[in-house]
């Protein structure tokens, strides 16, 4: 995809945001990220107004007036507002800002060997190797191999 941000028009994200929680609500997450990704990076248009976001709607298969009654409504403002100052919380100062495990803040654009190192220390840190204590007299494996009790 062509990423294009000079040409871009900018302009207040909270409404293309509770489009996202909406369309996450509906099992769309993946979708209505790409959606928006596409069309403000990849085609320089606007994701900021009610009719902006109603085409994309469209797009991923979301009820139309479903999708304006949410959005009407601010059904997902909070949600969108609580996220915001958690990120802030974690030290989100601009986009993107990925949050891994609910402990780990990633401000800006990283490589993709870094964010795999990340998930990684992620995995290990919340679920820690626990040796057995009392393996009784079980067999133990050394350098020349495995002894393997035999079964009666």
């Amino acid at each position: 995809m062509p990423y294009r941000v000079l040409d871009n028009q900018v302009g207040n994200t909270d409404l293309a945001h509770e489009f996202l929680a909406h369309a996450s609500a509906q099992g769309k997450n993946r979708e209505a990220w790409d959606a928006i990704f596409a069309t403000y990076f990849g085609k320089a248009a606007p994701v900021f107004s009610l009719d902006d976001l109603l085409g994309l709607s469209g797009e991923l298969g979301l009820d139309r007036e479903q999708s304006r009654k949410a959005l009407t409504d601010r059904r997902y403002r909070r949600q969108v507002r609580d996220d915001a100052a958690r990120a802030q919380r974690l030290g989100a100062t601009g986009a993107p800002f990925i949050v891994v495990d609910d402990r780990y803040g990633v401000p800006g654009a990283q490589d993709s060997d870094s964010l795999l190192e990340l998930l990684r220390k992620a995995w290990d840190d919340s679920h820690p190797l626990t040796l057995a204590d009392d393996a009784g007299d079980a067999p133990v494996c050394g350098p020349d191999g495995c002894a393997v009790p035999e079964h009666a």
